[in-house]
């Protein structure tokens, strides 16, 4: 015991020596300051837009550039792959022919109606669930029971009902979409504030005053940030349609192409697709930017 006692002297006397030598030199003190290791992150610079266009031109060149290249030095077989030469060949082909536009139209008509029609659907059963909390607990897993089926499988069944002429299409894009924008309206309905509906409320004001002024502008983000997803997705669903059934569209092509071993003319509808959901994601940009003129909100 007594030796335990003389142990935590010393240590005392140590620790108090330490001490009055750190306080007397502070030197020594920062010296045996443990060192602060850490990963410094530097911000990039943005480039100008000018030099972001040459870059995405180039690697365009570079890629159709060794496309073609590869094809003809025998790197790729040009049966399975085509050449950016036989696409172009193609596609003068079928725009000599007069169908190109009509097959285009008939997508993008399908896509634009049925992205509308699903928006609005799907905005609708969301923000309408505000009115009653017990409603939002019945619909709410019918709603997430329809989001996990795989719209695809509708297919056959909707072009059973409403033929192989655009409706069909229509309405799978319906499908596709309209579930997606129910679940964001719903999200930006459950983050609306309580205070201060509790607020207006005690105020005079009506549930109708609370679902206009406050609801909807407040889910109007969350609505708007799904409309990125659906064009794509309303795209998908017109294109699905026209692979299932169709006289016309861009899915025809692309099926009848393949049917025939078409590689080039494959190729065809693919970039033409492209160009045209470019198209669509522009307007639907726009058409954010008016909703949200005003709000910070950043998409890709």
């Amino acid at each position: 015991m007594t030796e335990r006692l003389i142990d935590m002297s010393n240590d005392a006397i140590i620790a108090t020596e330490s001490a009055k030598a750190s306080a007397a030199s502070p030197a020594a003190a920062l010296r045996r300051r443990p060192r602060r290791t850490g990963v410094v992150i530097t911000r990039e610079t943005p480039w100008r837009r000018g030099t972001v266009w040459m870059l995405q031109i180039v690697i365009a060149i570079a890629v159709i550039g060794g496309w073609e290249l590869s094809t003809r030095i025998g790197l790729i077989d040009p049966f399975f792959w085509s050449s950016p030469s036989r696409i172009y060949e193609a596609f003068v082909i079928t725009l000599g022919e007069g169908t190109l536009f009509t097959d285009t139209w008939f997508t993008f008509e399908a896509t634009i109606i049925g992205f509308l029609l699903g928006s609005a659907l799907g905005a609708v059963i969301g923000l309408s669930l505000w009115w009653s909390i017990n409603a939002a607990a019945v619909v709410q897993p019918y709603i997430v029971v329809f989001n996990a089926i795989p719209k695809i499988a509708l297919g056959p069944l909707l072009i059973l009902i409403f033929g192989i002429g655009i409706g069909s299409k229509i309405a799978l894009a319906v499908a596709f979409t309209a579930v997606i924008t129910a679940i964001a309206a719903y999200a930006g309905v459950r983050a609306v504030d309580d205070d201060l509906v509790k607020l207006t409320l005690s105020l005079g004001g009506r549930r109708r005053d609370v679902f206009f002024k406050i609801v909807v502008p407040s889910a109007m983000p969350w609505i708007t940030s799904s409309l990125n997803i659906n064009i794509g997705l309303a795209l998908a669903g017109a294109i699905a349609g026209e692979f299932i059934s169709s006289q016309y569209g861009l899915g025809k092509i692309i099926m009848y192409a393949g049917s025939t071993y078409d590689m080039a003319m494959i190729w065809v509808g693919i970039i033409i697709l492209g160009l045209l959901a470019i198209v669509l994601y522009g307007a639907v940009n726009w058409l954010e930017r008016k909703f949200t003129r005003g709000q910070n909100i950043k998409t890709i």
